[in-house]
């Protein structure tokens, strides 16, 4: 088997692998939704029954809940009514008075609130009349009896229907993604008996690079014009470490990322990250709008969201690169674009609630605070299931208070989202308590790499930043 075909298997497995995932994440949210449209129906029938038996409880006199609280609200809605038409009037008096005498103007409103309150009292009477019992109340309740032992013999059977066929429904759907999932777990453990055994006949895909690591850069340069703005920088990002890249103001750190994702082409040195399990690719061949498709994604130092979206659909847009559904299956809008966006749906808000940003899913982000934009702008990150995600300055303009949650955040997505994170940041305090690893530079050229201890000691790092000799 040649390299070419290797490639393949791994791709076709990979995408096996987000199938098998979509359909173990679709079953309970579908079933979900299968369970709320039975409550919702189930509901409907109690409120029909409520309607027929309502003039039937009246009659006899009975204190049903939903008649007591159907009553005591039209006649909070009378007092207010009256209360609006009693301040109507006197601001009508306030304004008469300035025109005319006041004996004749009292006379005249006296009157009219006069019947007003003859109005209102006529109204409640009336209203309470419509509540009250019959005359013959022995017999109304004996019909009022027949008539709910009737409507719940009707109301069971008409439930049990509807409980058989949910059942029946959440059955058959089950076994049938249970099937898929049998049957995509067989396919996935081919693939992978194919690829461990070829591994073996084909030439190395690694560049020799060990599994730990997800991203390497060699020799990085970078030149705008005579200004050398990157100088042969050299290190390793291990896979599930929170990484820093530090150094003082036009140190070059933010066009190291605009080199990793492609925003600027390097004038020299080797960008390797890797791609799968058994390949490690050069980031130097991609474009820049194939960055995210290896799952690697960043944010900005300037809040860059959607303003006329709301957080939920800046979310939701983000998700774009993961629908299986093609072009002509989005035109015509298929079932299974509708499956995809109900998954990518519960998704999105459960990366909201993780994010202690769920109270905001429908708020649109101009006017909301700039420590809920940053959050907003990482949790759009994880909709394109990252393995890299780069943070540049992500405490740029936060108070202590936010960057301390902002610490907490970035620690949460890294443990439970399984993801690496690369960031750029001036706040000391942000860098030595969440990095793993502390790369810190000046001038594009590496002083120093190891822990935030280590950084902190470093005699180089202290020079560049303080001065110090």
């Amino acid at each position: 088997m040649n390299k070419f075909m290797l490639e393949r298997l791994v791709s076709k497995k990979e995408k096996l692998i987000q199938k098998y995932t979509f359909y173990k994440t679709f079953l309970p949210i579908s079933i979900n939704e299968k369970e709320e449209k039975l409550n919702k129906k189930i509901e409907y029938l109690q409120k029909n029954k409520e309607l027929t038996l309502k003039q039937y409880a009246i009659n006899a006199g009975i204190k049903v809940d939903y008649l007591e609280a159907e009553k005591a609200n039209k006649l909070q809605k009378l007092e207010e009514k009256y209360s609006l038409k009693n301040k109507a009037l006197k601001q009508s008096k306030l304004r008469a008075l300035k025109k005319q005498d006041e004996t004749e103007v009292n006379k005249i409103f006296d009157e009219k609130i006069k019947t007003l309150l003859a109005s209102k009292e006529a109204e409640k009477e009336k209203l309470n009349n419509y509540y009250a019992p019959s005359d013959h109340i022995d017999e109304s309740l004996t019909v009022y009896k027949e008539k709910e032992t009737e409507i719940n013999t009707i109301l069971e059977a008409k439930e049990k229907v509807l409980k058989d066929n949910y059942n029946q429904s959440v059955k058959k759907q089950t076994e049938r993604v249970k099937n898929k999932v049998k049957d995509l777990e067989q396919k996935i453990e081919n693939l992978t008996k194919q690829i461990d055994k070829a591994k073996s006949s084909i030439e190395d895909l690694t560049y020799g690079i060990n599994d730990e690591v997800l991203l390497r850069l060699k020799d990085l340069t970078m030149r705008f014009g005579g200004l050398l703005a990157v100088d042969k920088l050299s290190f390793d990002v291990k896979k599930g470490e929170i990484f820093g890249l530090i150094g003082p103001n036009g140190a070059g750190k933010t066009t190291v990322f605009n080199c990793l994702t492609k925003f600027y082409n390097p004038t020299a040195g080797e960008m390797y990250y890797r791609k799968n399990e058994l390949e490690v690719t050069k980031l130097n061949d991609y474009q820049v709008h194939n960055i995210v498709k290896l799952g690697i994604v960043r944010t900005f130092q300037n809040v860059e969201l959607i303003w006329e979206l709301s957080i939920l659909d800046n979310l939701l847009v983000a998700a774009h690169t993961n629908y299986q559904t093609g072009f002509f299956g989005q035109l015509i809008h298929t079932r299974g674009l509708a499956r995809e966006e109900k998954v990518y749906r519960n998704k999105a808000l459960k990366i909201l609630k993780d994010l202690n940003l769920l109270q905001y899913q429908y708020a649109y982000p101009l006017g909301l605070p700039y420590g809920i934009l940053k959050r907003v702008e990482l949790a759009r990150t994880l909709m394109t299931n990252p393995r890299l995600i780069i943070l540049d300055e992500p405490a740029a303009g936060l108070n202590d208070a936010e960057t301390e949650e902002l610490s907490k955040t970035i620690r949460k997505i890294r443990d439970e989202y399984n993801t690496t994170i690369f960031l750029v940041e001036h706040d000391m305090g942000l860098v030595m308590d969440v990095c793993d690893t502390v790369c810190a530079i000046s001038f594009g050229k590496k002083l120093a790499i190891g822990t935030p201890k280590e950084i902190q000691a470093n005699k180089l790092v202290r020079e560049a930043y303080l001065g110090e000799e």
